[in-house]
Formats: C-alpha cells, structure tokens, sequence
C-alpha cells in the first residue's frame, strides 16, 4: 500500500480533550474501566473517519489506549510489570514522566494483551472498507534495552535470567506470540517503533556508553540478534516495518546522529521491508547510508516534522526526495511526517488543525512527486 500511494503517517495522534479528560478521571477513580473504553472507542472511531477523509488508506487508532508508546506495550506481557524510577528519560531541555517496566517473572505472551485489544477494534472499524489497520508496537530491542535500564532493572534481570540467551529466546518468542495472535486477528500490517539505533548513532550519548564499557558494534549486533529473533517463520502476507526514530516527547528529542554507524546492521540485515525514517533536519544526518537498504525494501522518508506546526516548503521536500533517489529507487520511496504527534499521551506543542495540515502536505507532495 505504502508504495503504491507513495505517502504514510507514523501512528500516533494528538489525543483529543475529550480523551484527556476522561484519562484524568479515569485516574482519579472518578470514571470506570468500561466508561473509559467507551469514550476512546467513540474518540477512535471519530479519527479513523478522519484519517480516510484526509486521503489515508493506512490508518491506526492514534495510539488512543496508550500512555506511552512503548511502556505500555511492555507491561502487557506476563513476566512484566510497572515501574518507577528516579528520573525519568532525559530530553533535549526536559525530562519526561519517570516510569520504567521491570522482569519480574519470566517472560512470555499470556494470550491476552492491550495491544490485540486495540487492534480487534480498529479492524473492526475498517471491515468492508478499503482502508488497512495498522498496528504499532514498539520493537523487542527497545524492550530490552528498557529492562537494562538503571541498576534497579539489571539487578531484577539478573535474579531472574542469569543467562542472557534465555533472556532474548524468551523476550523473543513472547513477541512472536503477539504477533502471530495480531495476524490471527486480521493485522496484516505491522509496524516496530524503535529508537534504540537513534541513541546508538549519537556519538554523544554513545561515549557515556563507552565509559561504562560498552562497544558500539557489539551491542548494534545484540539490537539486530533480539529483533530478527522475534521476525522468523512469520506469514508471507504480514507487512513488519520499522519506525527508526532519535526520540519524541513533547516536542523535544532525545538523540542526534547520522544512521550511518548502524547501517550495516539495520539497513541491511534486519528482517523487516520498509523502514520509516527521520529526517526532517540536520540531527539525523544525510542520505548516504540508505544504500545499505537493499534493492526492493521501501524507505518511507520522515521529511515533514511532527514537532513544529510549521509548514515545510512544498519544494523543498520535491528536492530532498529527489536527493534520497540517488541512494533508493524512486519507485521505493514514500513521504511521511519524522514521527507520530503523540508519542506520549502529552503530545507535541501543535493543534489538531496544524497536525491534519501536515498530513496534507505529505499527501499533496507526494501525488506531485509520483502522481
């Protein structure tokens, strides 16, 4: 689909006040699980209505259900469970909320999870149209490096898998799990969020790494083992990309770098056929590693920035994706905005109205570039 239409979204969306309102009830104990629902199956409903009208045949369910887009994912899997820490992630100027998932058993897909949940509704809405529900997921390799994160976390992992390699089979196949109970449940397209190679390639954040005595290339090669690992044997009509992204809170990022230092790795060797890439400025580097993409993959080019509620010049992105050609066939390039507009339920510092504005530029640049 995405390269027969040549434009994309990312997934996430602005939540709705309406939504807002009702999480903050929810949390206060002033509103039921089961009226919560309803108001995000209405708040749902109403997006995917508009994600057609805006020329999206593609659509997802905003990531509606989700406080993160990751953490949230982690949680629903038995072995699994929620956490505080200290400090929450560190940002370019801001420091997010500070929750974390931890090993508390091992872990595994017990059969029911949040993320099949959702999916069930959004395919619901999309019966008997020709729309495609997409589900997002955050990758195995972002899993494992949030159970890695902090002293508090190793020490759990290391109570419970004093083995690695039992760690990644069984991190692994919980993944699988869900991904073939999506497939059961009609998801023919998937989606893996990962900002992993986004702080491997910031020289920066890697050299903090490096003194805590890690090596670039080792773990690059870990990130490709645990992902590829929860990719074998899946069906051949299931579309699995990947989002690669330097982070996305509230506007503000987390990482800086060119994909070149992990190219070798994710480009050309992970099992997935497209990747949806940032690159809507200078923090994420030139073009030059796409031809480690092999020939036929898509790359979905992230040009048109989700952060700003600026307008990027039509011409502009006719140029740039023009320049990327000379790396990827054009034929198997599209345009998207860099990231989703929510990554987080706080979103990033735009309005709906310049959100819908942004999908119509990639929308329009894309049928003058491909027609």
């Amino acid at each position: 689909m995405t390269t027969q239409l040549h434009y994309d979204i990312v997934g996430s969306f602005l939540r709705p006040q309406a939504l807002k309102e009702a999480r903050e009830q929810f949390a206060a104990g002033q509103l039921s699980q089961a009226d919560l629902t309803k108001v995000e199956d209405a708040q749902i409903k109403e997006l995917v209505q508009k994600e057609a009208a805006a020329g999206l045949k593609v659509v997802t369910d905003g990531e509606f259900r989700r406080s993160y887009w990751h953490l949230d994912t982690f949680w629903g899997f038995g072995g699994i469970e929620h956490t505080t820490q200290t400090h929450g992630y560190f940002f370019h100027d801001e420091e997010t909320r500070n929750d974390s998932a931890q090993v508390a058993g091992k872990i595994r897909f017990t059969g029911a999870h949040p993320d099949l949940t959702a999916f069930k509704y959004l395919k619901s809405l999309t019966d008997g149209t020709d729309l495609v529900p997409r589900q997002s997921i955050p990758s195995p390799a972002q899993c494992y490096a949030e159970l890695y994160r902090g002293d508090e976390n190793i020490a759990k992992l290391k109570e419970v898998y004093a083995n690695e390699d039992d760690l990644i089979t069984d991190l692994a196949t919980a993944y699988r799990d869900l991904i073939l109970a999506l497939y059961d449940a009609g998801c023919r397209d998937l989606k893996l969020d990962d900002c992993t190679w986004g702080m491997v390639v910031d020289d920066d954040f890697w050299q903090s790494m490096a003194d805590a005595g890690f090596d670039r290339e080792q773990l690059a090669a870990k990130y490709l083992e645990v992902n590829n690992g929860a990719l074998v044997d899946l069906p051949a009509d299931l579309r699995v990309s990947t989002h690669i992204c330097r982070g996305n809170y509230h506007s503000t990022w987390a990482a800086k770098g060119g994909y070149g230092p992990v190219a070798k790795y994710v480009f050309a060797k992970e099992n997935v056929s497209a990747f949806y890439l940032e690159f809507d400025d200078e923090r994420s580097g030139g073009f030059e590693p796409l031809q480690e993409v092999p020939a036929g993959k898509e790359v979905v080019l992230g040009l048109v920035t989700s952060k700003k509620p600026e307008l990027e010049a039509a011409a502009d992105l006719v140029a740039r994706i023009k320049e990327a050609s000379q790396y990827v066939s054009l034929d198997d390039l599209a345009l998207s905005t860099q990231c989703g507009f929510a990554s987080t339920e706080e979103g990033n510092q735009l309005t709906e109205d310049q959100q819908w504005a942004k999908i119509k530029l990639v929308v329009e640049v894309a049928k003058q570039v491909w027609g």
